[in-house]
C-alpha cells in the first residue's frame, strides 16, 4: 500500500537516471503509437538540463522485433494514416511485443472509429452501442493474460477494453498490474487516475515505489481538488530539476487556478507561454482566468493566437467561446463549445462552459442537459454539480438543488461558495438549524463573498437568539471594516440591531455608539434618531437631567459635545456560536 497520507520530501534518483528513463519511455511509447504518452515523456525529458552519453542513447532491439521489422513499419505507416484495419492485417501473425500491441491497438481503434462514424450527428458522447468486437478483444486478451503472455503495454490495452465495457473493478486491478510492469507508461497512470474517486481508494492501491509515482500523486490530488497537496509535490519537483518542464509548470498554473489564486495563476500561465509559445494544452483554463479578470483585449489576443496555431483543436474552440461570452454574444459562444464537442465529445470543460452559456440565455433545459453530460464525462467535476444546483434553484425546485449542491460540496468541502449555496437552500426549505451550520462553516473556512456572517446573524435574529445574533452582527461589522467591504444596507441593519440590543440590556454607551453609526445610513436614519432619543431620555432619568439632546435633522448626528464619541464601535465580543458543521 502506498504511504501517501502525509507529504514528505521527494526521494528522487539522480537526474541522469530520470533522463534515461524518460528517453526510454519516449522510444517505447512511440514504437507502439501511444503518442500522447510519448509526447509527455519527451516534454518531461526536454525539461531536464542534463545530457546523456552517446552509449546511453544507443538501443538494440530484440531479434524477434528485427525479424518482423518490415511488417511492423508497413503497419505503422497505415496506422499513421488512420487505416487501422489495414494496419492490423499486416501484423496479425507477428509475435514481437511491439507488433502484437500494434495489432491489438489497431483493432481497438478501428472499432472505436466505426462507432463514432455510425453515431448520430447529435452533440454528445457516442451512445453505448452493443460492441461485439470489444468483447472479442476482451476474450483474446483474457486468454493471453491467463497464460501470463501480456507485457505492461498490452496489460494497459486490456485495462482500457475492460473500462470500456464498464468492468471498473477489474480494469483498475489490470491498470495497477500494467503500471507495475511498465511504470514509465504515463497513459496507464492516467487511466488509473480516471477510476479513482476519493483518497481512500487511492490509499488502498499497491503502487510501485518509482519516482514517477510522485508525478501521479500530484496529478490525482489535482483531480480530487486536494490542491495544496498537489502544489507541494509539483513545487518540489520543480526544485529538483523539473523547473523548465512545460508539463510541471502548466500543472502548477492549474493548481493555482483551482485554489482561486487568479493573479498567481495568470503569472505562471504567462511564463508558460514564454517557455512554449505554441502550446494549446490548458489554454482554455488560461482563457477562463482572463474572463474572470474581464481582460477583454488579452482574451481576444489569446483567441487569435490559438486560432492561428490550430483552429480545429478543442482548446481553441473553448478559448473562442469564452471570447464571445465576455462580449455577451452567447449564441456564438454556444456554437464554438458545440464545435469543441464535435471534435471531442468527452471534453469536460466544453460541456460545463456550454451549460453556463445556456444559463445566460435562460435556456434551463439545455443547461441541465449540458451539465448532466459533463457529469457523465467526469463525476468529480464540482462545477457541473454546482451548475445543476443553480439551474434547479432558478426553477425553484429546492429539494433537487439541495441534492446537487451537496454533491458539489462533497467534492469541494473547503469552498465557501458550495457551503453558502447549501445554507441558502436549507433556509428556503425552512431548515434553519442546518442553514445556520452552513453559514458558520462558510465563515470558518474563509467566506469568499463576505455574506456568511450577515446571513447567520439574520437567522439568529429570526430565531430570537439575541445574544448569538448580536455576536454575529458584531463579527460582520468588524470583518467588513477589516476587508474594506462595505454594504450600506447590511451594515445599517447590523448597527440598528446592535443599538436596540444594547439599549434593551441597558448598555447605553454601546447602544449610543451603534445608533450614532446607524444614523449615518439613509435607510435607518429616522429609526436611529428614535433610538438616540430613547437613549437620551434614559440617561436623563438616570442622571436627573432634563435637558433633551439636540439632533441635527439634516445629518442625524449628535451636536451635544458631551456625548461625542469616535467612529469605532466599543462593543464587547460575545461568545462565538458553537456550531459543528455536518453536511
Amino acid at each position: 500500500m502506498a504511504d501517501i497520507s502525509t507529504f514528505q520530501a521527494l526521494d528522487l534518483p539522480p537526474i541522469s537516471k530520470i533522463k534515461f528513463d524518460l528517453v526510454r519511455a519516449t522510444r517505447e511509447c512511440s514504437q507502439r503509437k501511444l503518442l500522447n504518452s510519448a509526447k509527455w515523456a519527451a516534454e518531461m525529458s526536454y525539461g531536464l538540463e542534463v545530457q546523456l552519453e552517446p552509449s546511453q542513447l544507443r538501443h538494440q532491439d530484440r531479434d524477434d522485433f528485427l525479424k518482423e521489422y518490415d511488417q511492423y513499419t508497413l503497419a505503422v505507416s497505415y496506422f499513421d494514416l488512420k487505416e487501422y484495419d489495414r494496419a492490423a492485417h499486416f501484423v496479425h501473425d507477428c509475435h514481437s511485443s511491439q507488433a502484437y500491441f500494434l495489432y491489438m491497438y489497431s483493432r481497438y481503434l478501428a472499432e472505436e472509429k466505426r462507432k463514432n462514424d455510425n453515431a448520430s450527428d447529435s452533440i454528445g458522447p457516442p451512445n453505448k452501442l452493443e460492441n461485439e468486437q470489444l468483447k472479442t478483444l476482451k476474450m483474446e486478451l483474457c486468454k493471453k493474460y491467463a497464460n501470463k503472455e501480456l507485457d505492461g503495454f498490452c496489460l494497459y490495452l486490456y485495462g482500457v477494453v475492460l473500462k470500456k465495457l464498464e468492468l471498473i473493478k477489474e480494469s483498475m486491478e489490470i491498470f495497477v498490474e500494467a503500471i507495475a510492469q511498465e511504470p514509465l507508461h504515463w497513459g496507464a497512470w492516467q487511466e488509473l487516475a480516471g477510476l479513482i474517486t476519493d483518497k481512500e481508494t487511492l490509499l488502498s492501491l499497491y503502487l510501485p515505489n518509482h519516482w514517477i509515482k510522485n508525478v501521479f500523486l500530484a496529478h490525482i490530488y489535482l483531480q480530487l481538488q486536494l490542491n495544496e497537496e498537489a502544489m507541494k509535490i509539483y513545487q518540489s519537483l520543480a526544485e529538483n530539476g523539473f523547473a523548465k518542464s512545460s508539463y510541471i509548470v502548466s500543472q502548477i498554473a492549474v493548481a493555482y487556478h483551482n485554489m482561486r489564486d487568479v493573479d498567481q495563476a495568470m503569472t505562471v500561465f504567462t511564463e508558460l507561454q514564454e517557455m512554449d509559445p505554441y502550446r494549446l494544452e490548458n489554454m482554455d483554463i488560461f482563457s477562463n482566468l482572463l474572463y474572470i479578470k474581464e481582460m477583454r483585449a488579452e482574451l481576444a489576443n489569446l483567441a487569435h493566437k490559438c486560432c492561428d496555431i490550430d483552429k480545429y483543436r478543442v482548446e481553441t474552440c473553448c478559448v473562442i467561446g469564452n471570447y464571445y461570452s465576455i462580449r455577451q454574444q452567447h449564441e456564438k459562444a454556444v456554437l464554438y463549445f458545440q464545435r469543441a464537442l464535435k471534435l471531442n465529445p468527452h471534453y469536460l470543460s466544453a460541456w460545463t462552459l456550454m451549460g453556463h452559456e445556456f444559463m445566460e440565455l435562460k435556456n434551463t433545459s439545455a443547461a441541465l442537459q449540458a451539465y448532466r453530460q459533463a457529469i457523465e464525462v467526469e463525476r468529480r467535476d464540482y462545477r457541473a454539480w454546482y451548475g445543476l444546483g443553480q439551474t434547479y434553484e432558478i426553477l425553484k425546485m429546492h429539494y433537487y438543488c439541495l441534492y446537487y449542491y451537496r454533491q458539489a460540496q462533497k467534492l469541494r468541502p473547503n469552498d465557501s461558495r458550495m457551503v453558502m449555496a447549501l445554507g441558502e437552500t436549507y433556509e428556503k426549505l425552512e431548515r434553519l438549524q442546518e442553514a445556520k451550520k452552513c453559514f458558520w462553516k462558510a465563515n470558518c473556512i474563509g467566506d469568499m463573498e463576505g455574506t456568511a456572517l450577515i446571513k447567520l446573524a439574520r437567522l439568529h435574529e429570526k430565531l430570537h437568539e439575541e445574544d448569538q445574533a448580536a455576536s454575529a452582527y458584531t463579527d460582520y461589522i468588524n470583518e467588513a471594516s477589516r476587508q474594506g467591504n462595505y454594504n450600506p444596507e447590511d451594515q445599517s441593519q447590523a448597527y440598528k440591531y446592535l443599538a436596540n440590543y444594547h439599549l434593551k440590556l441597558g448598555q447605553l454607551d454601546e447602544a449610543f455608539t451603534a445608533a450614532q453609526k446607524c444614523s449615518e445610513f439613509p435607510e435607518t436614519r429616522e429609526e436611529a434618531k428614535g433610538i438616540l432619543r430613547d437613549i437620551q431620555s434614559l440617561r436623563a432619568q438616570k442622571e436627573g437631567l432634563s435637558t433633551p439632546m439636540r439632533m441635527d435633522d439634516s445629518m442625524g448626528s449628535i451636536t451635544t459635545e458631551r456625548f461625542h464619541t469616535n467612529d469605532h464601535t466599543p462593543i464587547g465580543r460575545l461568545s462565538p456560536v458553537n456550531l459543528k458543521f455536518t453536511p
